[in-house]
């Protein structure tokens, strides 16, 4: 077939067609933060933030005495003070006035729109440090004060690939803030072992191991124990419908209660944490806010701003593997 002499088609570059530009704009980029979400908040007054922890003694098989028996102090042990920094993280967005005048597809305001963005880029950033193998930095005037991350706060209950791999430790003993960080040694592959042996230490410490927090490479790893609940099948439509097998991947069954399986996009996927959230959260001294910056010329200025610390409130109440393959 073949188109009539001097038919005017699409290709003649008619300028009369208007542009088809949708007016939603799509992204893809993930804007959950699984950590920050599970854990509390409280706020701050101070750049240094403190608290105690503390814990019992070990049980004894040896505490008998004899009848009247002169009555012994105990020796006890004091409560360990620890604390962290708070660090300020920042977005800042400027435009020109041109481009809050034209007219725009999918945004009636292009600042307001990167406003929004600016937001969930923020607490995306907020996420990674918290779950950064990174230590407390005092900081300076030509430095700026960084916050200890989750995993240098986790001395206590580990499974590492061996004794090549250096462990984190506080400024003094167990006072202080985190001020080394965990080394590194031969990457090993995530296994049901691994996160028994972690399982286990945080509740022989008293602690109630309720999260286990991985990347996605562990994350796919885990569903793979044995300890995750079996595959169903859903049959529907009274027997006659096609089945469908559900696999219960999140919950994994431990000697020690259940243990929720989630995959965090921004954490090192090098580290598998068992995590009771009810002893983390997030500390402000100033919670997010969004300030209008001067006016310098024929442009619009914006600033978010968030200045936060993590406080663990009982390292012993968590555990870390180590050492483990990314990919």
């Amino acid at each position: 077939m073949a188109q009539p002499s001097d038919l005017f088609d699409r290709y003649d570059g008619t300028k009369a067609v208007r542009e088809d530009l949708s007016n939603v704009i799509y992204s893809i980029s993930p804007e959950d933060v699984p950590f920050m979400s599970s854990i509390g908040r409280e706020n701050v007054k101070n750049t240094y933030f403190e608290w105690q922890t503390d814990q019992l003694a070990a049980a004894s098989t040896s505490n008998h005495v004899i009848e009247g028996d002169e009555a012994a102090l105990d020796a006890r042990v004091a409560t360990a003070r620890v604390g962290n920094y708070t660090q300020i993280s920042r977005k800042v967005i400027g435009v020109s006035g041109t481009v809050e005048a034209v007219d725009k597809a999918g945004m009636k305001s292009y600042l307001a729109y990167e406003m929004a963005k600016a937001s969930s880029e923020l607490k995306r950033d907020m996420e990674a440090r918290l779950l950064y193998n990174g230590v407390a930095v005092v900081g300076n005037n030509a430095t700026p004060r960084q916050t200890a991350g989750l995993p240098v706060w986790l001395k206590y209950n580990y499974n590492r690939a061996g004794a090549g791999t250096s462990l984190p430790d506080y400024s003094s003993t167990d006072d202080g803030y985190p001020d080394t960080a965990w080394g590194s040694s031969t990457a090993r592959t995530f296994s049901e072992t691994i996160l028994k042996d972690v399982i286990q230490q945080v509740w022989a410490a008293g602690g109630d191991p309720k999260v286990c927090m991985m990347g996605p490479h562990n994350k796919g790893v885990a569903s793979t124990f044995t300890g995750i609940a079996a595959h169903r099948i859903n049959q529907t439509n009274g027997g006659a419908g096609p089945l469908t097998s559900i696999a219960t991947i999140d919950v994994y069954q431990s000697d020690f209660g259940k243990v929720s399986f989630v995959a965090n996009r921004f954490q090192p996927e090098q580290y598998a944490f068992v995590v009771d959230p009810e002893y983390a959260s997030v500390g402000y001294l100033r919670n997010f806010q969004t300030a209008e910056l001067s006016k310098t010329g024929d442009s619009t200025k914006k600033m978010i701003i968030v200045e936060y610390g993590l406080k663990v409130k009982s390292p012993r109440a968590h555990g870390i593997a180590t050492d483990l393959e990314t990919s």
